[in-house]
């Protein structure tokens, strides 16, 4: 009969099979074969002195062959299970039928040979034939043990038979019991061994998908983060220098003629970089801010600000007004500070390319359900043929917080942006 083992076995492809053992355990079944070597000694020679087998036992030296062979295998039980398995039975059988004077440790070497088989072999198949096999010779040998026991003369000093069974019988009746309860829980608690492992395994694979997936989360995360702070540098950077390129340039006009103009314009100028400085390095120690912080770091503007940005855009040269509709309300600091660059974004916008004497209005509106931004500006639409970096920053920002931003030409002239926030 060719003998396959667990290392050879494969199992069906795409299922999940047991890994092969690891050194460890490998250094554990050596220990558990000389555990068991040792044990056999022990029992070999006791038995031999209490006379267990009369004089029909084996002596010792050839007890002590039995032992090796009965125990030994075992070094290599989780590599060639099946294999251990066929040699530990048909040893026990053997040393069984010659009078062998070790009674106990043949037992536990029995049970684990068949719990082995399954907690070890992936083809499930071949290790239930394996284990059936074994199963079905164990039964024959003991069936005709039985037999062999039911026609033999009663031993001298065992009391006389009762009814239609003799003690004989009733002794090997016992031993069937025994043997069926034995050889059916080593098989139970072999599949379950394997079944554990499995679910070890799969446990373990999950564990490695899910700590893939977060590096995974990790790095969007910081891919994220990068596009949020250029968005923000562009708003602060974008806005700020805009209004010094207005003010710098209306300066230089009226230099010679309105040296008073040209100063206002260049403390507007001065004003702008230091709030632009400002700006960057409250931005910057919000970005700094560690996991050991007790709080969230300080948002680096809120809406209260709109007052400070709206004087900013008529010192700019834009005439803006700013219209507060409704009881203010808690808004959450990510709204506020998207908000207030989408502002931002759209007066700076409209400096820019909305022309000669245009006026923006800014118009922030409270209900009970949403918060609501509105600016608008006079001027020519002709940034709305064509989104450019700011209009898809304000799109994304309003994205972000599960709001829809709308921005193109009004009818009445001019550019209009609003987006609605919900609060709910």
């Amino acid at each position: 009969m060719t003998i396959t083992t667990a290392r050879t076995a494969r199992p069906a492809a795409g299922s999940l099979a047991r890994d092969a053992p690891a050194p460890a355990q490998r250094a554990n079944d050596l220990w558990v074969g000389l555990a068991l070597f040792l044990g056999a000694i022990i029992s070999v020679i006791l038995g031999f002195f209490a006379q267990l087998m009369g004089s029909s036992g084996l002596d010792v030296k050839w007890g002590l062959v039995y032992a090796a062979a009965l125990s030994l295998p075992f070094v290599v039980r989780t590599s060639y299970p099946i294999t251990v398995a066929i040699v530990v039975n048909v040893v026990y059988v053997v040393g069984m039928e010659a009078g062998a004077t070790e009674l106990y440790v043949g037992q536990i070497a029995l049970f684990l040979s068949m719990y082995t088989v399954g907690a070890w072999v992936n083809d499930r198949r071949r290790a239930q034939l394996a284990r059936f096999a074994i199963m079905a010779v164990m039964a024959g040998w003991l069936l005709i043990a039985t037999f062999r026991a039911a026609t033999e003369p009663v031993p001298e000093g065992m009391p006389d038979a009762v009814g239609a069974m003799s003690p004989m019988v009733a002794y090997m009746m016992i031993q069937w019991l025994i043997n069926a309860v034995f050889f059916g829980a080593a098989y139970v608690m072999g599949d379950r061994a394997y079944e554990a492992a499995l679910g070890r395994k799969a446990l373990a694979e999950r564990t490695r998908e899910l700590e893939e997936q977060q590096e995974i989360a990790s790095a969007q995360a910081v891919m994220l983060d990068r596009v949020r702070i250029a968005r923000e540098l562009h708003d602060v950077v974008a806005h700020h220098v805009s209004s010094m390129g207005v003010q710098a340039g209306a300066a230089r006009a009226v230099l010679d003629q309105n040296p008073e103009g040209a100063k206002h314009a260049l403390t507007v100028v001065e004003e702008s970089s230091r709030q632009v400085i400002g700006e960057l390095r409250h931005l910057l120690d919000t970005l700094r801010g560690g996991d050991d912080d007790h709080e969230d770091p300080p948002s680096t503007v809120t809406l209260d600000a709109l007052d400070q940005l709206v004087r900013a855009s008529e010192a700019a040269g834009t005439p803006t007004s700013l219209r507060i509709i409704g009881d203010p309300r808690d808004v959450p600091s990510l709204a506020q500070v998207n908000l207030y660059r989408i502002a931002q974004e759209a007066l700076t916008n409209a400096r820019r390319h909305a022309g000669p004497n245009v006026t923006a209005d800014v118009r922030l509106r409270y209900s009970d359900d949403d918060v609501e931004l509105e600016v608008t500006n006079t001027g020519r639409a002709v940034i709305g043929s064509r989104a450019g970096l700011g209009t898809l920053g304000m799109r994304e920002r309003a994205t972000s917080m599960g709001a829809f931003l709308e921005a193109g030409p009004r009818e009445s002239g001019g550019y209009l942006v609003r987006v609605r926030v919900p609060l709910a």
